[in-house]
């Protein structure tokens, strides 16, 4: 099947599975095109996907200018580890970025959206799952970021919720255990500052979104089931 078939089968998928939790239209798609040419990326534009993701950003900002001509509605999420020196070329493409994975790299995205007055929206990391995995490592970590963003330090970034991998695994008991913290994880931080808006949770990927959404994921990330195996 072509682009648009796959992209029509996920979301039928999402739709049924948000169903069956009592969570209708509540989860959102993120098209994963990493790897992928501009032309994959606007067949699935034409079929009305709007939310894109991307994990590098060299690759992200040659493709997404060229989609962004034809398709001015598309937005773009950073979803991959976000060196310090990306981070101007992420806060130009990008409505949010996903992957905020540590307090340095927030100063950063604040002093790059500063510098041309753009905001910008962002997802806190939140490491549940491999070792190798990025992303913040406890509560403390992420409370000390908000409370950051209490003071007002961070005019130009609106923090939205967060973000997670599930451990690569076919235990469902140990990816179920990963969106649950993440989960919990949400409900307690919304719980201490409610003056932000947390309730979004990226979690989910081709082969456990089922899980995710069941777990309360309100975005999953979805590439090679739309677009096909990469194709470097």
């Amino acid at each position: 099947m072509g682009v648009q078939e796959n992209l029509a089968k996920i979301k039928g998928e999402i739709d049924s599975i948000s169903k069956q939790c009592g969570r209708e239209g509540k989860v959102k798609l993120v098209a994963v095109s990493k790897f992928h040419p501009a032309s994959s990326v606007s067949e699935a534009a034409e079929a009305g996907q709007i939310l894109f993701g991307e994990n590098r950003v060299q690759e992200a900002s040659e493709k997404f200018d060229e989609v962004a001509k034809k398709f001015p509605a598309a937005r773009l999420h950073i979803i991959g580890h976000l060196q310090r020196n990306k981070v101007k070329e992420a806060v130009r493409i990008a409505s949010c970025i996903q992957s905020v994975d540590r307090a340095e790299i927030i100063d950063e995205i604040e002093k790059r959206c500063a510098e041309t007055g753009k905001e910008i929206e962002i997802l806190f990391e939140y490491h549940t799952g491999e070792e190798s995995k990025s992303g913040f490592e406890n509560d403390d970590e992420i409370r000390a970021a908000l409370e950051k963003f209490s003071e007002g330090k961070y005019p130009h970034i609106k923090p939205r919720g967060f973000m997670t991998m599930a451990p690569f695994t076919e235990d469902e008991s140990a990816i179920r255990a990963s969106f649950k913290k993440l989960r919990e994880l949400s409900i307690s931080m919304q719980s201490e500052f409610p003056q932000f808006d947390l309730n979004e949770l990226s979690m989910g990927m081709s082969g456990d979104f089922k899980i995710a959404i069941e777990e309360g994921s309100t975005m999953v990330r979805v590439g090679t089931a739309i677009f096909g195996e990469r194709k470097n």
